[in-house]
């Protein structure tokens, strides 16, 4: 392996072919760099890339196939005043790895300015050809507004999974087995969300305290599956969990479930100007980094871990593009959840969140990525305009953090939200209608993978992270949660019964209102991570599923909730409400007026949904009639009896659902009235 070609500066990376490999890093201030190829013994032979063209070093190596591990270094100008931190001592991470093998051995060598050697104690990265065999593999294709997004840790699923074989258990392959996807088919959600799955690492300080990283929110391989989570690297087949992770998908496709990736295109695990160099930072500093103006020694911080990306630069720009591009067509993701995504769209000049953003405009013309599902996570912690609920282009999603809160506060009896939780379950038209885009826009959820679980939601006032070792200053304290009276477990059977109660009101909430409701991964189990909000570091029993303790009756019920979704497009229009087709009425059964919305008191509303107004078509035009459907919304701690509102239905009405006794099917006379438990809601419906 001493020979070395021109090779080409596309594509980037390392690309296998039947005579060698070519080899392409982007580089605009290097003076040279360094091809690493490491042997079976960690033996390092360094060859010059002898190509530069338009910001990019090449070569091609002959008789270089798969599996070679290799890295860069990087010879050039070190002066962190002028944002270079260029050191041929750094083995660096190829940006473009398809894989990434071992892990981060801390240690001084690390630093940018430390003229230790860091090979000993760096990860590599490995060749790989993703080329796979996809069959009769078809993508679900599912309507965004008929969607159901099942957030999930690929892990935490299935790390003790009694029904997973041990060996695929917190692996790729585990959560492709047939016993999670029997479970999450037979749950009624259409798509799983991964949290992280490109390689991250753990960083020092949580190393040093026995933690890891989680969560995966510290990315430094943007191509790259994680390793830990690959039944075959396990085995010892380096670069496996490539075609694992694509064996994967293609299970979860045949199962009818969508891929969505939790993507951290923010910010690297890189860190500040005192954290480690491991990619990036040695290759182009100033290329990937947006750094502070007048002051480069520092970076220009909106993630609030050390660094973000400057996605106005077209080098950086590019990588993310081309890691989009190859998870949506090579590993064939459906869609991705960006996190912290105002800071991919801060303008160059004084960080503020533009709309008009280089990478929308790129999105938007990009005929692979434009035509996936794109969430946004609408906020980061950059000043002056950090929370950006609402002011995405037309073409993305987005976490609505509004319903979440409003909804979590609604059922907690909090003061004056009638009118507020009204506009959120018809879809958040404030937020979204202004822009003319549609109610699939707003991501409704009730809880995620960042806060407490549905169990702990009503189950603590407080929070309890004892156990990240940081003296439980971290995680939120806004969780707007309510215990129901005793602070974690209890055995008192009105406790408990509460619990339940809240539990499925507020499941109910999430799946009746208008947009695209995400589910908490587990919350269906009764999952708890006893109130620990911000489980980010801990990879063990506080965050896998415990398979033993399942809330069987909670399981049921949000089967049958997501069922009834299901069941009736009048649950899934694609616009906005119009007064034809939703009605908002007192207890008392009229419509309800400005005084009513306007009472601080007001805690009970009955909303009718009309299925034959303004119907949705589906793909030949044909209209999709529905039921009509009467939700009876009760946050009052006590019965309230509601008298059916004249919507010129003179049929009887069936109870289709009650969130204070599951087991209720009765038959409702028009003209009797209905008692909707305390803190409860209860679904009618009149037949066409």
């Amino acid at each position: 392996m001493t020979e070395m070609w021109p090779g080409s500066a596309f594509p980037l990376g390392a690309t296998p072919s039947p005579g060698g490999t070519g080899f392409a890093v982007a580089s605009e201030v290097a003076d040279a760099v360094l091809l690493c190829l490491f042997d079976s013994h960690g033996r390092e032979t360094q060859l010059p890339l002898p190509e530069y063209d338009a910001g990019v070093w090449h070569g091609f190596v002959p008789e270089v196939g798969p599996g070679q591990r290799y890295g860069y270094r990087v010879h050039g100008p070190y002066d962190p005043s002028r944002g270079l931190r260029c050191n041929p001592a750094k083995l660096l991470l190829d940006p473009y790895a398809k894989a990434i093998i071992g892990g981060v051995a801390w240690h001084d060598s690390f630093a940018g300015d430390n003229q230790q050697d860091s090979a000993p104690f760096a990860p590599r990265s490995i060749v790989v050809d993703p080329a796979f065999d996809w069959g009769d593999d078809r993508p679900p294709g599912t309507r965004l507004a008929d969607s159901v997004i099942y957030e999930t840790h690929v892990k935490g699923i299935t790390a003790a999974h009694p029904n997973v074989p041990p060996e695929l258990r917190g692996t790729y392959a585990g959560l492709g087995h047939p016993a999670v996807l029997e479970h999450l088919a037979g749950l009624g959600v259409t798509a799983v969300e991964l949290l992280p799955v490109q390689r991250s690492v753990t960083n020092g300080t949580l190393a040093a305290r026995g933690l890891t990283n989680y969560w995966g929110y510290d990315p430094i391989g943007y191509f790259a599956p994680h390793e830990a989570y690959s039944a075959a690297a396990r085995a010892g087949r380096p670069g496996g969990e490539v075609a694992e992770f694509q064996a994967m998908v293609r299970a979860l496709h045949a199962a009818g479930l969508e891929v969505l990736l939790d993507v951290a295109y923010n910010h690297t695990a890189e860190g500040n100007e005192h954290g480690p160099t491991l990619c990036h930072r040695g290759l182009d500093n100033p290329g990937y980094y947006r750094l502070v103006p007048g002051d480069l020694a520092h970076y220009f911080d909106t993630t609030g871990t050390g660094n973000s990306l400057d996605l106005s630069n077209p080098g950086c720009l590019r990588m993310v593009l081309d890691s989009l591009r190859y998870w949506a067509t090579v590993m064939r993701v459906d869609g991705f959840r960006f996190d912290l995504a105002a800071t991919l769209a801060r303008e160059e000049e004084e960080g503020r969140f533009d709309r008009l953003s280089s990478f929308f405009d790129v999105v938007t013309q990009d005929p692979v990525i434009s035509q996936v599902k794109l969430i946004a996570e609408p906020w980061d912690v950059g000043q002056p305009d950090s929370y950006d609920v609402g002011r995405f282009p037309p073409e993305w999603s987005e976490w609505n953090g509004k319903f979440r809160d409003t909804v979590r506060d609604f059922w907690r009896s909090q003061d004056g939200l009638l009118g507020q939780v009204a506009t959120r379950v018809a879809g958040s038209p404030d937020l979204y209608g202004w822009s003319r885009r549609r109610p699939a826009a707003s991501i409704n959820f009730i809880t995620s993978h960042d806060g407490f679980t549905l169990r702990d939601l009503v189950s603590y006032d407080a929070k309890h992270n004892q156990a990240n070792g940081e003296a439980d200053r971290d995680g939120t304290d806004d969780n707007r949660s309510w215990n129901c009276g005793v602070e974690g477990p209890s055995d008192d059977p009105a406790i408990v019964a509460l619990r339940a109660r809240q539990s499925r009101a507020l499941l109910a909430t999430l799946a009746l209102s208008r947009g695209v409701p995400m589910l908490g991964g587990g919350d269906e189990l009764g999952r708890t991570q006893g109130g620990n909000n911000n489980a980010y570091c801990q990879d063990n029993e506080i965050s896998w599923y415990d398979w033993s303790a399942v809330d069987h009756d909670l399981l049921a019920f949000t089967r049958r909730l997501l069922a009834l979704r299901h069941a009736h497009p009048v649950l899934r229009r694609r616009n906005f409400a119009t007064v034809r087709d939703l009605g908002w009425y007192t207890p008392a059964g009229t419509p309800m007026t400005e005084g009513d919305w306007q009472w601080p008191g007001a805690r009970t509303v009955a909303v009718h949904l009309d299925g034959m107004a303004a119907p949705d078509l589906d793909q030949r035009g044909r209209p999709l009639l529905d039921d009509d459907l009467l939700i009876l919304a009760n946050a009052w701690w006590e019965p309230v009896a509601f008298s059916l509102p004249d919507v010129g239905r003179p049929a009887d009405w069936q109870v289709e659902l009650d969130t204070y006794d599951p087991q209720r099917t009765t038959a409702v006379t028009a003209g009797d009235p209905v008692t909707v438990g305390p803190r409860s809601l209860t679904v009618l419906r009149a037949p066409r």
